[in-house]
Formats: structure tokens, sequence, C-alpha cells
């Protein structure tokens, strides 16, 4: 278990609901940063970062607690999901399936870390490698719904790795730097 999960166990419930209210806001701020690209449907957005840190440092439970919370949330509506959009619309677009394995990626990035993949920069890079790798295993198929699938890869993925690889090394940074394990 992650020291952020046990400590968070050790608080009473009201503190613990505090600090989730703060990683859910912060996992919204993170879906707002957006860079729309002209040929895909797929933007760019801060949100595998947010995801991927609230399963690192908040652990598998409480990580995948967030991501349920926010997709809830935008599900019911709230302009929570990257532009400000709400609804089932997004969650029945074609970044939908992103939006699913959210919830997996967190998951699986605080079980790792839980599990002692901590100790190392290569151990959390390769954690948060794993994950970014789960919500392209739950978007890319849905997407190719929408656009193909001899286009899926180069509408919904290559484009997406340079960005991702400068987020997962500054995810990892600050997990180590932070020394969240």
């Amino acid at each position: 278990m992650s020291v952020t999960a046990i400590w968070l166990r050790q608080r009473a419930l009201v503190e613990r609901l505090v600090v989730l209210a703060i990683a859910n806001l912060l996992l919204i701020a993170c879906a707002q940063v957006r860079i729309p690209l002209p040929f895909t449907p797929v933007p760019i957005t801060g949100q595998t970062f947010g995801v991927l840190l609230a399963g690192a440092w908040l652990g598998s439970r409480y990580g995948a607690a967030v991501v349920a919370a926010y997709l809830a949330e935008g599900l019911a509506g709230l302009p929570v999901f990257a532009g400000f959009k709400g609804g089932l619309t997004p969650l029945l677009g074609p970044t939908g399936g992103y939006l699913v394995g959210f919830l997996f990626a967190a998951f699986l990035v605080g079980w790792l870390l839980e599990k002692g993949w901590h100790q190392t920069w290569w151990q959390v890079s390769f954690a948060f490698l794993l994950g970014n790798a789960v919500i392209y295993a739950f978007g890319l198929p849905w997407l190719a719904w929408f656009v193909g699938w001899e286009r899926v890869v180069w509408l919904g993925l290559l484009p997406f790795l340079p960005g991702d690889a400068l987020k997962l090394a500054l995810a990892t940074a600050l997990t180590i730097r932070l020394q969240v394990r």
C-alpha cells in the first residue's frame, strides 16, 4: 500500500474526503489542459498525467475512487472532461474508451507502486508506462469504431506519444522527488 494511502486510512473521514476532493479538482484541472489536433477527434490533454498521479500518489483504491468520481461527475453532466464537457456524449463519443481506461490505469499504477514498484526511477516509469498502455488498450478499440481500424494508430496513438513521454517523465520525477510510495 502506498504511504499516502496508509496516511489517508489513518485520517478521519472528513480529512480523507478533503484530500480526495482536492485530488479530484486537480484531475479536473489537468483535463482542461487541452490541445485540439485538427486531424483527429482526440485532443492532447493533461488527463493522463492527472490519472496516473492519482494512482501513484493515492494508491490503487483511492486513486481509482478519484477517477470513478471524476467519471461519475462527467456522466452526471458536470463540465469536468476536457474542454469543459460533460454528459453522456463524451463517454459515447470517440474519446469514451480513453475515459473508461482511466479508471483501470489509476488502479494499476497504484497497485504496482503498492507492490514495490516505487524504489527506482525505472520501476516508477515502467508502472506509468503500463498505466498509459491500459488507457490505449481501452481507447484505441473504441476510437476505431469512429475512424476505422486502418486509421486508429495514426489518429489515436502516434500523435500522442511525444506528449505522453513528457507527461510520464514529469510524473515519474514528481513521484520520485516527493517520495510517494
